[in-house]
């Protein structure tokens, strides 16, 4: 399976987790069972980090969504986002470029052009205040 295979299925796990908020171990299973599907085990560990962190991922969408408060943005916009910021902020190996990248067209094929637009948006604002922490850091 490709990463980009794996971070769809992590998205999905994450799209379920917002209607079921239950363990992502027991929505991979029901996945398994119901739907014979085998999930990755990077899918498996992105969508941990996410529901693991959701205080902290859905405290960034707050901060850098700026024309929606988090209630109103689209379920299917809101677990993407959801899943680049698990990625940007969890997942070291993966460049921040490409954590965009993926979530647009992510966006582009579940949600609408509107929708991948608006999340490039906050996503590159969440990745701009990130370079600048670092930057700060590495000052120190």
């Amino acid at each position: 399976m490709t990463r980009r295979e794996a971070r769809e299925q992590a998205f999905m796990i994450i799209f379920e987790w917002e209607f079921q908020q239950s363990g992502v171990e027991e929505i991979i299973k029901n996945a398994e069972i119901g739907r014979e599907l085998t999930v990755d085990g990077y899918a498996r560990q992105l969508s941990q980090e996410v529901v693991e962190h959701m205080d902290i991922i859905d405290g960034k969408i707050d901060v850098f969504s700026t024309k929606w408060k988090r209630r109103r943005i689209a379920k299917v916009s809101l677990a993407v986002l959801r899943t680049a910021l698990g990625e940007m902020l969890y997942i070291r190996d993966v460049p921040t470029s490409v954590a965009i990248n993926e979530a647009v067209e992510l966006a582009k094929k579940y949600a609408t052009e509107a929708d991948a637009s608006y999340i490039n948006g906050v996503l590159g604002g969440a990745a701009r205040a990130m370079e600048a922490a670092q930057a700060g850091e590495a000052k120190q």
